[in-house]
């Protein structure tokens, strides 16, 4: 396999002012605490930190080469000199995406990119080389890092766009240049920037900027925005649009589905074509989520019989949805971790799951959720506005924390609350003491909750993983 990049060609896509070489990298990176050996390391200067103090470390670990924007002293190593590095950042991920032969799909939306991307990732890494964005690399650095990375020999490459203030969607969408694009949905996430449902739907449309020619777009006919965002595609440009979802209207096209707490039997009409699959993935919105992605699959011209054999291995990853079963006071408890994100429609279609997980024996359904993050002025009412489908649930105590969840809180019925503290840390301990043999807990709120402390405390207070 050949390098990922040369020095020469580094030396072509960013006009270093000074650069020694020769050298060869095999990745591309900015933190230096995940440098591998061979890493071209980035010096981007962030809010708190800039990447120039550690360079020295870069070199100690194995970086092939550091991009600065000043000299350094004391470095020892190959120095690329340019005025600005996410400029050359940029540029270089400008130059990945020019010389790739590969079908490229780009995913937002304002629920379930993350994890229809990492769907896609697997079905299409099934069939022939594949590249995706790592994790949640979806802003100004993790997208041109992404396209940085993206090896000369794949075939598909995914790559998600997010945001959360307006106008951070296209200049990122106009890097990645998509064959595919596709919304899974639109929602109240991140209205405390945008102001409204039709503000986020005008900045998630931003990803059919700059796409190739002959792009097509994927969107979600079932919503209420689906007008819209068509609008949006074809103003950019996009002369074919791939709905999916309930409607009849859709071309793919949900005909039923069986849900189970461990996943789904889904059939389904691909362009009229009749195709039945199992999910590895519980819920409803996993069901919709993996449409989206046979709908990218066949849009790239890979194959979707293939795609759909491959979903019954498709499970949603930790923080995301990922069940555990643990070992517990004899018996085992099911742990549903869902603590990396929140917003109004992740956690009601969280709390679905929940109300068909059983739990064992006498064991109960417990619920521990942080404040939903970035919702604006209306925040209270969005969190106050779950005590429905919290009832729906069969969660016989809540666990809250947060200023927010206390609209929430006021709202449940007595016999449901647990607790409400103010913030996870306070409120970890007394979840995991709370627990006994088969109950289900499931943990739910925005990154910046913090509820991975929750998570952590269940772990520790647990066996482990129970066997199988």
């Amino acid at each position: 396999m050949s390098a990922l990049w040369t020095s020469d060609e580094i030396a072509r896509a960013v006009s270093p002012v000074a650069m020694a070489g020769p050298f060869e990298a095999s990745g591309v990176t900015f933190d230096s605490r995940a440098i591998a050996p061979g890493d071209l390391f980035f010096a981007l200067a962030g809010e708190t930190t800039d990447g120039h103090a550690f360079i020295g470390e870069a070199f100690e670990r194995g970086a092939a080469a550091a991009v600065v924007a000043h000299d350094v002293t004391g470095a020892v190593g190959n120095l690329v000199r340019v005025p600005d590095t996410m400029k050359a950042l940029v540029d270089l991920a400008r130059a990945g995406r020019r010389r790739s032969g590969a079908r490229i799909a780009s995913v937002t939306g304002s629920v379930g990119k993350t994890s229809t991307k990492d769907a896609l990732r697997a079905l299409l890494a099934a069939q022939a080389p594949t590249a995706a964005s790592a994790a949640s690399f979806n802003n100004h650095v993790g997208v041109p890092i992404s396209l940085c990375r993206l090896p000369r020999e794949a075939r598909y490459g995914v790559f998600e766009i997010g945001m959360n203030h307006p106008g951070e969607i296209e200049p990122l969408a106009r890097q990645v240049e998509a064959h595919v694009g596709v919304i899974t949905t639109v929602g109240p996430v991140h209205v405390g920037y945008l102001g409204s449902e039709e503000a986020v739907a005008d900045e998630k449309a931003c990803l059919f900027a700059g796409m190739a020619e002959g792009a097509v777009a994927v969107l979600n006919r079932d919503i209420v925005h689906y007008g819209r965002l068509a609008d949006h595609a074809r103003r950019f440009g996009v002369s074919r649009i791939v709905r999916f979802g309930r409607s009849d209207a859709a071309e793919v096209r949900l005909v039923s589905c069986s849900l189970q707490d461990s996943g789904s039997d889904v059939v389904a009409l691909i362009h009229g074509r009749r195709i039945e699959y199992r999910l590895g993935a519980a819920g409803e919105h996993w069901v919709l989520n993996s449409l989206a992605a046979l709908a990218v699959v066949d849009a790239l011209g890979a194959d979707v019989d293939a795609a759909a054999a491959a979903l019954g291995a498709v499970g949603a990853s930790p923080g995301r949805g990922a069940r555990r079963v643990l070992t517990f006071g004899g018996g085992t408890v099911q742990l549903l971790d869902e603590s990396y994100n929140a917003n109004p429609m992740s956690v009601r279609a969280m709390l679905a799951v929940l109300a068909r997980t059983e739990p064992a024996g006498m064991g109960r359904r417990l619920l521990a959720m942080g404040d939903m993050r970035e919702l604006g002025e209306g925040a209270d009412e969005y969190h106050g506005g779950l005590a429905d489908a919290v009832a729906a649930s069969g969660a016989a105590k809540v666990f809250l924390c947060g200023p927010h969840m206390a609209a929430l809180w006021r709202r449940l019925a007595p016999g449901q609350r647990g607790v409400h503290r103010p913030d996870s840390r306070s409120l970890a301990g007394e979840v995991a003491a709370a627990l006994r043999a088969g109950d289900v807990i499931a943990v739910k709120g925005s990154l910046g909750s913090k509820m991975k402390v929750v998570v952590d405390a269940i772990l520790a207070a647990s066996g482990g993983e129970a066997e199988r």
